[in-house]
C-alpha cells in the first residue's frame, strides 16, 4: 500500500517490496491507533532511512496550523476548483478538528522539510453532530490507505469527544470508499437537503 510513499524516485535505496509494504501498512495503522489512544498531536507513521543518511517520513497530525494557500495548492493537485483564500482561512479557523498528513524529508546537516500531502477537517456543534469536509490526498500518494487512515482517525477522535452523529458529503465516485468505512447513504430514508441561491 505504501509502495509509492516517497515519490517516484526509483533508486535502489528507495525500492520497497510488496511484503515490506504490507507489513509497513499494518505497522503504520497500528502506530496510528496506539498513538491516538491518548490524543497525541503527532504520530510518525512510517520512516524510510536511506543509505546517504537522508530520511523520508509520513507524519500524522491532529490540529496544528494549516496554511490556506498550501491547502488550495493541494486542492489544485486533486482537481478541485479554486476557492477564495480568505474564506478558506476562515473555514480552517472555525473547524472543530483538522487532521493532516505530512511528508517530512531530512538529510545530513539539513533542516527537516515538511510538505502537506493530505487533509480532512470537521465542523461540529461540540455536542451531538459533526460533518467531515475536504478529505483530500495528493494524487501521488493516493491508493495507499492514507485517506482511510485520516477518516478513521477523525471518526475515532469525534467519538472520543462524545459526538456520535457524523455526516459527510461525497461525490458519486467515492461513495463506496465511505461505505467501506461504515458510512451509510440515506440511513432510514433520511435525505440531505440543500438550499442554493437562484440567480
Amino acid at each position: 500500500m505504501f509502495a509509492g510513499l516517497f515519490g517516484s524516485n526509483k533508486s535502489a535505496s528507495a525500492v520497497v517490496t510488496r511484503e515490506d509494504t504490507e507489513s509497513r501498512t499494518d505497522s503504520a495503522l497500528d502506530s496510528l491507533e496506539r498513538g491516538f489512544e491518548s490524543d497525541l498531536d503527532e504520530v510518525t507513521l512510517i520512516e524510510s532511512p536511506r543509505e546517504d543518511g537522508s530520511c523520508a517520513s509520513i507524519i500524522f497530525r491532529n490540529g496544528g496550523p494549516v496554511d490556506a494557500v498550501a491547502l488550495e495548492l493541494l486542492c489544485d493537485k486533486v482537481g478541485w476548483p479554486r476557492r477564495p483564500v480568505n474564506k478558506v482561512q476562515i473555514a480552517l479557523k472555525n473547524s472543530f478538528l483538522i487532521s493532516t498528513l505530512w511528508l517530512r524529508r531530512t538529510g545530513p546537516g539539513q533542516d527537516a522539510k515538511d510538505e502537506m500531502i493530505a487533509l480532512a477537517r470537521a465542523t461540529s456543534d461540540h455536542a451531538f453532530n459533526a460533518t467531515i469536509w475536504d478529505v483530500l490526498v495528493d494524487p501521488e500518494y493516493q491508493s495507499q490507505g492514507l485517506g482511510k487512515a485520516l477518516v478513521e482517525n477523525m471518526v475515532r477522535t469525534l467519538l472520543r469527544k462524545d459526538i456520535a452523529n457524523i455526516t459527510l458529503f461525497a461525490d458519486a465516485n467515492v461513495v463506496t470508499f465511505y461505505q467501506n468505512l461504515g458510512f451509510e447513504a440515506d440511513p432510514d430514508g433520511i435525505k440531505g437537503m440543500f438550499w442554493y441561491p437562484k440567480f
